[in-house]
C-alpha cells in the first residue's frame, strides 16, 4: 500500500513491490498473476474487515432503530483507520468495480442478517441497494473532504439522514 501511496498502480513494477514486500518474483507470481490480483486481494481483506465491522455494529442486540448512531459508528471508524484504501475502494478509480465490490459486501450482510420490524410496500432487496447505493454518495463525499470529519460525526449525520428516509425504522 506505500507503494501505491507514492505511485499509481499502471506505474509499479512487480520487482519494485516485491522488493517492498521483501519476496522474490517467483513467491509473488505464485499467489498472484499481476498486480491488479494482488491488488483485488488487499481490497477483498479490507472489505471482509468493513463487513466484520458491520456485523459488529448490531452484534449482541436483538433489535435497533435506523437512528442509532452505535449501529453506523463502527462502519465509520473502519473506513477512517483505513483511509487510503477505501479512498481507492470508493472513487472507483484504480480497481474497475470497487465501488460495487464495497457497496454488494455490505448488502451481503444486510440481506442475510437483517430484517425490518414491520411490514414495508418496497421489496426488501430495492430497500437494500437504494440505502447501500445511496450510503456510497455520502461516504465519497467525505473522502472528497479529506476525512475532515471525524466518524462520530459522520454515523450521527447518517444516522440522522436515516431517521428522515425510514423515521426511525426499526430493524431485528
Amino acid at each position: 500500500m506505500d507503494l501505491l501511496e507514492q505511485k499509481d498502480l499502471h506505474e509499479l513494477s512487480i520487482t519494485e513491490v516485491t522488493k517492498e514486500a521483501d519476496c522474490n518474483r517467483v513467491t509473488f507470481y505464485s499467489h498472484y498473476r499481476d498486480l491488479n490480483a494482488l491488488l483485488e486481494a488487499i481490497v477483498a481483506d479490507h472489505l471482509d474487515g468493513l463487513t466484520a465491522h458491520f456485523r459488529k455494529s448490531f452484534e449482541g442486540r436483538e433489535r435497533f432503530s435506523s437512528t442509532d448512531v452505535e449501529r453506523h459508528l463502527p462502519i465509520f471508524e473502519y473506513i477512517y483507520q483505513n483511509q487510503f484504501i477505501f479512498s481507492l475502494i470508493i472513487k472507483g478509480e484504480v480497481l474497475p468495480g470497487s465501488q460495487n465490490l464495497f457497496c454488494e459486501s455490505l448488502m451481503r450482510v444486510s440481506t442475510i442478517e437483517l430484517k425490518l420490524e414491520e411490514e414495508t410496500d418496497i421489496e426488501i432487496p430495492t430497500l437494500n441497494y437504494f440505502v447501500t447505493y445511496g450510503s456510497l454518495g455520502f461516504f465519497l463525499c467525505w473522502i472528497n473532504q479529506s476525512f475532515s470529519t471525524p466518524p462520530e460525526a459522520m454515523a450521527e449525520k447518517l444516522a440522522v439522514l436515516h431517521g428522515k428516509m425510514y423515521g426511525g425504522a426499526i430493524v431485528l
